[in-house]
């Protein structure tokens, strides 16, 4: 089916669109100018969706905004956005009266005519999907890179050949209840996150394995050997299975041992290359390419992997250079929402970092990245929702008695950055790598992430080094 004839079969529906963010606009504009009853819920007012609003009102869309936007639901159809999560009431009330649940990403895997290769995991999802991405388009595929990365893809199904091949970042809020079979699936690694969201741990578990529930022998799954749960999801899977290591070597997938990164086939290593020549630094980014090695073995030869190792810089928001000022060298990890994801950065730089931490509180515990907080760090600035449980993190460590790290507890970001930068001396780092999501004050990581740079490149040299 094309997607004109998709749009066409549910033209007569009552259509109910929830949420009118990235992920969702492309598909309201698809169904209104193919003249569909389209009704968007959003719980932002008119005012507060600003050019979103005054383009729905051009679209001529229904529009149910505010505080109960939710209510009411009985479309025949509801495409619900990704951080609604299926078991909302609302969304169960609508089903048991007959509507169809469903999601633009999930629409895509109906409609796409090209292989997909698709990413989920608690950390390292952005990085390997867009080395994936790199990889494939070094071999010379045109590649169609979405999901929770890059933008919506659904409208672009028109334009993708049948060589083509799609890469998508999924999170849990999207795989939650979806159906999909993607000719690729890759769980990077799972570790307790967005429990704010989940009904518990297993909730979030069961939702990381729709990505490969459906596949089939034919299809291949990669799973990281090193993760206690590879063996539960590898019992519940008919795939192809194929395993990455940064620890011991696998039969079949690819592994480092010794500083050097192999691709193996039923037991028969080649190497790569030497883990030193990766140019984005970090044992995390040896396991993101160890990753995508095996996504796209069979589609990218060996040496072509290496060359994109050596060149590629790495993704915005993940330990990007921003700028060095009075000797000072300032780095963006505004993408590690995890407490694993920030212990990884931690591990990843020259000397201990001058951190800042804290953001919007996902009911996940701290008491690892306490303990990583005193051995990696020079000085930790917390801010955010989660300051006081970090701080509690940080002196409730069995480390802190023997080696306390200072910390300071500043509230306002843009005064956190500040207080870092008059802390730090020349040769410092300077690391925004805040271990949770950044809606306590920002839309998203990226915002967060772009508001760090701005202040960094504001600051001047007198703001470096002033310990009064």
């Amino acid at each position: 089916m094309t997607l004109y004839e998709y749009v066409q079969s549910i033209r007569d529906k009552r259509i109910a669109v929830i949420g009118a963010g990235v992920s969702n606009m492309p598909l309201i504009r698809l169904l209104s100018e193919n003249n569909c009853s389209v009704t968007v819920c959003d719980k932002r007012t008119l005012d507060a969706l600003g050019k979103v609003g005054e383009e729905l009102s051009a679209l001529h869309a229904e529009l149910k905004l505010g505080e109960d936007y939710l209510e009411g639901l009985d479309h025949d159809l509801i495409f619900r956005t990704p951080g609604l999560m299926p078991f909302d009431e609302h969304l169960v009330a609508a089903k048991e009266k007959g509507s169809i649940v469903t999601s633009e990403m999930e629409v895509f895997f109906r409609l796409c005519p090209c292989r997909t290769i698709a990413v989920t995991g608690s950390d390292g999802k952005t990085t390997t999907t867009t080395v994936i991405s790199e990889l494939l388009k070094a071999a010379g595929y045109t590649v169609h890179l979405g999901g929770n990365i890059g933008h919506p893809l659904l409208c672009d199904v028109p334009q993708m050949k049948q060589d083509d091949i799609a890469v998508l970042e999924l999170s849990s809020f999207q795989l939650h209840s979806m159906s999909c079979r993607p000719n690729v699936a890759v769980v990077t690694n799972i570790s307790p996150n967005h429990l704010d969201k989940h009904k518990d741990y297993q909730d979030y578990i069961y939702a990381k394995m729709s990505i490969f529930a459906r596949q089939e022998h034919s299809d291949k799954l990669v799973l990281n050997s090193d993760d206690e749960h590879a063996p539960y999801y590898a019992a519940h899977a008919k795939s192809n299975i194929v395993y990455f290591s940064n620890r011991t070597a696998v039969e079949n997938g690819a592994y480092c041992l010794g500083g050097e990164l192999f691709r193996v086939h039923d037991g028969k290593a080649k190497k790569i290359m030497d883990k030193e020549d990766i140019r984005i630094p970090g044992e995390h980014n040896v396991l993101n390419y160890l990753t995508a090695f095996c996504a796209t073995d069979g589609l990218v030869d060996d040496e072509t992997c290496r060359s994109v190792a050596i060149s590629f810089g790495g993704v915005e928001h993940r330990l990007e250079h921003v700028r060095t000022l009075g000797g000072v060298l300032f780095i963006n990890d505004s993408i590690a929402s995890s407490p694993t994801r920030t212990a990884a950065g931690l591990r990843a730089m020259k000397r201990k970092p001058i951190i800042i931490v804290g953001g919007y509180d996902k009911h996940i515990a701290f008491d690892g990245l306490g303990d990583d907080l005193c051995r990696y760090a020079k000085k930790v600035f917390i801010t955010g929702d989660t300051a006081e449980k970090i701080r509690a993190a940080i002196v409730g460590s069995s480390l802190y008695a023997e080696s306390p790290v200072p910390f300071e507890r500043i509230d306002d970001f843009r005064d956190a950055v500040c207080a870092a930068a008059r802390f730090a001396e020349d040769g410092d780092i300077v690391l925004l790598s805040p271990a949770c999501a950044s809606f306590d004050h920002f839309k998203n990581f990226a915002e967060r992430g772009n508001t760090f740079k701005k202040i960094v490149t504001e600051l001047k040299n007198e703001d470096i080094g002033n310990h009064d």
